[in-house]
């Protein structure tokens, strides 16, 4: 069974920073996009990062808003994914969810159950 298990959510004071956890299981970690979305109450569901590894070279995107402050990365030893965020901001406060699509050609799309962030003082 697919899982996507996201951790590290909780409060955090604006300008602090926070790490998140995406632990994958039942499919082949390596093969597949890994990437960040949040969604904040009354807004729409947005891509945070996204970290692929295609014929051993890795790249990373990121929103606009998150450039300089969020950073994504992996280990596929350990089937996980995490989302370091810094100088955290109030208009960070959302849902954070783990996805996984396939690197390459089509394939099913997952999701965790998401976790939540609050930056507030």
């Amino acid at each position: 069974q697919v899982q996507l298990v996201e951790s590290g959510g909780g409060l955090v004071q604006p300008g602090g920073s926070l790490r998140l956890s995406c632990a994958a299981s039942g499919f082949t970690f390596s093969r597949y996009a890994m990437s960040w979305y949040r969604q904040a109450p009354g807004k729409e569901r947005e891509l945070v990062a996204i970290i692929n590894s295609v014929l051993g070279s890795t790249s990373t995107r990121y929103a606009d808003s998150m450039k300089g402050r969020f950073t994504i990365s992996r280990d596929n030893a350990k089937n996980t994914v995490y989302l370091q965020m810094n100088s955290l901001k109030p208009d960070d406060t959302a849902v954070y969810y783990c996805n996984a699509r396939p690197s390459y050609g089509p394939g099913s799309e997952y999701w965790g159950q998401g976790t939540q962030v609050t930056v507030s003082s």
